[in-house]
């Protein structure tokens, strides 16, 4: 039987974002979806929103009450762990934090980009971070993911 389809839609609402992100977008949520297995119910579709720090920061006081600018923010439109089909929710990454981040790190931005779509596709899948067994269930699923794309661990020391 055939996977139903995902849609991926990518929309740039700042200068700089690199063409090729885009695929890269798709390939790091197509990649999160294979490796946390949820049940695919039908078709489905996300969004991801790439930004630039100024819209980041106004989305992260909005709807988190924290006022700065933040890599990776995640809004699911599904209860956590429920099937995928429909309207998934929508990711939103800020490109100078992603930037400076993955400098400060070492990493290439392409690298640091995929994990944090991962990382914001597991939340959008019900994947949280809230305490100490969540966080190493969603880093130890992240790691995984990120290893089947030929990415190093982001949590190694």
């Amino acid at each position: 039987m055939p996977t139903p389809p995902l849609e991926i839609a990518v929309i740039r609402n700042a200068e700089g974002w690199p063409e090729h992100f885009d695929a890269l977008a798709e390939k790091a949520v197509l990649a999160a979806l294979a490796g946390a297995r949820p049940k695919l119910k039908g078709a489905a579709e996300i969004s991801v929103l790439l930004t630039d720090d100024a819209e980041q920061r106004e989305l992260n006081a909005q709807w988190r009450g924290k006022d700065s600018a933040t890599n990776v923010l995640s809004f699911p439109q599904i209860e956590p762990f429920a099937p995928v089909i429909g309207i998934l929710g929508d990711i939103t990454l800020a490109r100078e934090t992603l930037e400076r981040e993955a400098a400060d790190l070492g990493k290439s931005l392409e690298d640091h980009f995929t994990h944090l779509m991962v990382h914001g596709f597991l939340h959008i899948l019900g994947y949280d971070h809230l305490d100490e067994a969540e966080a190493l269930q969603m880093e130890g699923l992240e790691t995984q993911i990120l290893a089947g794309l030929g990415i190093d661990d982001p949590y190694a020391d």
